[in-house]
């Protein structure tokens, strides 16, 4: 009995402890913007989205009606362009060093073959969907509307060797000034993998200089970031100039065969955004209404400033939304920015027909058709995603089935025609070639189990 005594205060004690309830967490809202008072309360309150979508439509109208009395604008879209690309550089160094130092070396030999493979392939299957473009619309202009002495650059012809040795930096500091954006992403992968090693290292003196260095360069980017907001303000004012520009310059002049190329580039990009990208979500049971929600900013930041290291900021932020993991997000994006052209790679197979069939007045073969795929797939990984990149590799391409681009020929010519409407071609392709950084980013991310799935909830 004093045996059952002593244990029964043990007992009620026991049981009058109740094991901690473990709170479900709640969905993370979204921050939502504070609002702003004062003059321009009317404009920072406004959603940003419609802000530049009625800057773009202004800008059309204004070039269109107004014609070359509105390039007095031209320098506020350049201050936008400006603003983006003082950026650039830092957020691809800090956010690939970090997201290489993040992931395990083992882990993120993984993530870096996936995400190289998927934007091979759908380069390389881009240029299909251009060549057949080119090949059912076969645009052409008349020999004499080619202006006689037309200013061509001749491709340099240059080894494979040199092109994969020119990827290895001799001066980071020569490849950040000159932005040299591979030799950047080359030794930045590298520096993060270092960081990586010496994070899992056994040494406290190592690990902790790894744990210094990630914070440092962690801060860096979300340093980027806030700046990323603050620019973004200026964006509808930015759009509108850029776009009053483009179509002051060249809206006049996208007639007949050009339209003709205009619309084969255009039809191409919207082929592949719902035969590729919509079948890569589908085959990966993820919502493609869901994805497009969120990718609509850097597809329109990317259509009005034509650069896709421009855009990376916009497109971080996506992917966040997205619910993929940062040190994914931060090594594949800023990778696909400069070796995934996708849009670039359709307009490669739509122009070169043009020009093939404007000087030869003949398609190419299938040879040539399949020598134009591997080298415009292999010329997408070494050309910057910067504004005009598309028609530097397509001297490439022109040199690789022997019209080579030199000054006073047809070919330059009739490169010189493509050269009037690139900036249109360009908003197109670049807005494609980010959409399909993040499709890859958001598909690799499902496969290999690292998707936030209550993002897409």
């Amino acid at each position: 009995m004093a045996d059952e005594k002593k244990k029964t205060p043990v007992k009620k004690e026991a049981e009058g402890k109740k094991e901690p309830e473990v709170k479900k967490e709640a969905p993370v809202k979204k921050e939502e913007a504070p609002v702003k008072k004062g003059v321009l309360s009317w404009y920072f309150n406004f959603n940003l989205l419609y802000r530049i979508l009625i800057g773009l439509v202004l800008g059309a109208l204004l070039g269109i009606i107004l014609g070359e009395k509105m390039l007095w604008i031209a320098p506020l879209g350049a201050l936008f362009v400006r603003l983006l690309k003082m950026i650039m550089m830092p957020i691809i160094f800090s956010t690939l060093v970090v997201g290489a130092a993040s992931i395990s070396p083992a882990k993120l030999g993984k993530v870096g073959i996936r995400v190289v493979l998927f934007y091979l392939v759908t380069s390389a299957f881009a240029v299909f969907v251009g060549l057949v473009m080119g090949s059912i619309f076969r645009p052409s202009a008349e020999m004499g509307a080619l202006v006689a002495g037309a200013a061509g650059k001749a491709a340099a012809k240059t080894p494979v060797s040199t092109v994969l040795l020119n990827i290895i930096p001799t001066s980071i500091a020569q490849a950040v000034v000159n932005e040299t954006v591979l030799q950047v992403i080359f030794f930045a992968i590298i520096f993060g993998i270092g960081i990586s090693y010496l994070n899992i290292s056994k040494e406290k003196r190592l690990k902790t200089a790894g744990e210094t260095l990630i914070v440092v360069f962690d801060g860096v980017a979300e340093v980027m970031m806030r700046m990323v907001t603050g620019i973004m303000q200026y964006a509808p004012i930015g759009v509108l100039a850029l776009v009053a520009e483009v179509f002051a310059k060249q809206g006049s002049k996208v007639a007949g065969s050009l339209a003709v190329v205009t619309i084969a580039c255009f039809l191409g990009y919207a082929i592949h955004v719902v035969l590729v990208y919509g079948g890569m979500l589908m085959v990966n049971k993820l919502s493609i209404k869901r994805f497009f929600r969120d990718a609509k900013d850097p597809f329109i930041t990317a259509f009005v400033t034509r650069s896709s290291n421009g855009t990376l900021p916009v497109t971080i932020e996506s992917a966040k939304r997205l619910g993929i993991p940062r040190d994914v997000y931060s090594f594949s994006l800023p990778l696909g920015a400069t070796i995934n052209m996708d849009g670039t790679a359709i307009y490669q197979g739509v122009c070169a027909i043009f020009i093939s069939l404007t000087v030869t007045g003949a398609n190419f073969t299938l040879g040539q058709m399949g020598m134009i795929i591997v080298t415009a797939t292999l010329a997408s990984i070494g050309t910057a995603g910067v504004p005009g990149a598309g028609a530097i590799m397509l001297l490439m391409v022109l040199e690789s089935v022997g019209l080579p681009v030199v000054e006073g020929s047809a070919v330059a010519g009739a490169y010189a025609m493509i050269l009037g409407i690139d900036a249109i071609l360009d908003m197109g392709r670049t807005a494609l070639n980010v959409t399909g950084d993040l499709v890859c980013t958001t598909v690799v991310s499902k496969n290999m189990g690292l998707l936030d799935q209550k993002a897409w909830e």
